[in-house]
């Protein structure tokens, strides 16, 4: 081959690498494209094919009892999911409303008045002495008291209207997931067979089926061990409050369901609330709400084991570091994704060390 066809050859694999470049440059912009169009929908795009997952076995026994009528099972149980989602949410919004505008009306006709504390409040450990001095402060002059306080309310108040705007974003936010998991129940077997292939495609035919399935039990698990605890929690807390006549018992049922969601205990709001109805009941009802509190918050000991990990053979011990990492990392959505990918790391490397373990017995 003569130098004049060497060069032509380099010039042809110049041109050929660079029109490859120019083509991976262009899917590479297109795709970021793509992703910064749908981004602002991935989170309720996920949540949707989550509720559809966890959901799918109901909406199965809706349409075998609706004759095999499956968009009128969808439709159902996207009313029913709306309602959920919406008539709580408007509960606590009108209660916390409610609640605020009372205050605000006390103070400015200033007939507010906080009851004096017991005596025994300032025996209480650490915090008893510092808190019974502001306690009486507050009930002989609560405007002097709040003025002083200022600063702390302030700030208080600014993160309770961020948290109450968060609140309602996510309850839209869910309204518009749970339609689309009522879209994909119509097509979950398609949504399924892609899955699968996709799997094999990644692991191999043998193991893609079996992951693919252990993903799917994995979510309607953690469905049932952490949101099904954590709504049997802000249920039972719902009740005592409203049977002991607790003032905005709305917002605080909100409040343990979001603690029990993220995995810390609801003794955390109602504890100050059973030790604020130390001092406007008689011991005997104070005495039994606090341990009713103390029950409900440490009722997840025994729910979960229950709930989580059925159907699954990865350790409940994993699917739970896997929701509540996620959870820290990434919010709520992160109870299903840690979890999933928690298992799937694990059953991946306990099928990676299996060839291993099997030479050791030989």
């Amino acid at each position: 081959m003569t130098s004049a066809d060497n060069r032509a050859v380099d010039q042809q694999f110049l041109t050929n690498a660079m029109a490859s470049f120019l083509q991976i440059g262009a899917v590479l912009i297109l795709l970021y494209w793509c992703f910064l169009i749908v981004s602002p929908f991935l989170t309720i795009v996920v949540w949707g094919v989550i509720l559809s997952v966890a959901l799918y076995p109901t909406h199965v026994s809706l349409t075998a009892r609706l004759g095999g009528r499956e968009k009128l099972s969808a439709v159902i149980l996207i009313l029913v999911g709306l309602t959920i989602i919406v008539v709580p949410t408007w509960l606590l919004a009108d209660s916390t409303i409610g609640g605020l505008r009372y205050v605000a009306t006390e103070l400015e006709d200033g007939t507010a008045q906080i009851p004096p504390p017991a005596d025994s409040v300032a025996e209480w450990p650490v915090i008893g002495g510092r808190l019974h001095a502001v306690w009486s402060a507050a009930a002989d002059n609560l405007e002097e008291t709040l003025n002083r306080f200022r600063p702390q309310l302030q700030t208080a108040g600014t993160k309770a209207v961020a948290f109450a705007g968060h609140t309602v974003s996510a309850a839209f936010q869910f309204v518009l997931a749970i339609i689309i998991a009522g879209v994909l129940f119509t097509s979950a077997s398609g949504g399924h067979r892609i899955t699968r292939n996709i799997a094999m495609s990644l692991v191999g035919t043998e193991r893609g089926p079996a992951l693919t399935d252990m993903a799917v039990l994995t979510i309607r698990s953690v469905a049932k061990g952490i949101l099904g605890t954590a709504m049997i929690q802000a249920i039972l807390a719902a009740i005592g409050l409203l049977l002991a006549g607790v003032p905005a018992a709305g917002l605080w049922t909100g409040a343990v369901l979001v603690l029990a969601i993220v995995q810390l205990p609801p003794l955390l709001v109602l504890g100050p609330i059973a030790i604020w109805y130390f001092s406007v009941a008689d011991t005997v009802p104070a005495v039994i709400f606090l341990v009713y509190a103390t029950i409900v918050s440490a009722s997840d000991a025994f729910l979960k084991p229950l709930l989580l990990g059925r159907g699954v053979e990865v350790p409940m011990l994993v699917i739970l570091i896997g929701a509540i990492g996620g959870a820290i990392a990434q919010g709520i959505i992160g109870l299903f994704i840690g979890a999933v990918i928690l298992a799937l790391g694990y059953e991946i490397f306990m099928t990676w060390m299996a060839p291993d373990e099997t030479q050791a017995e030989n």
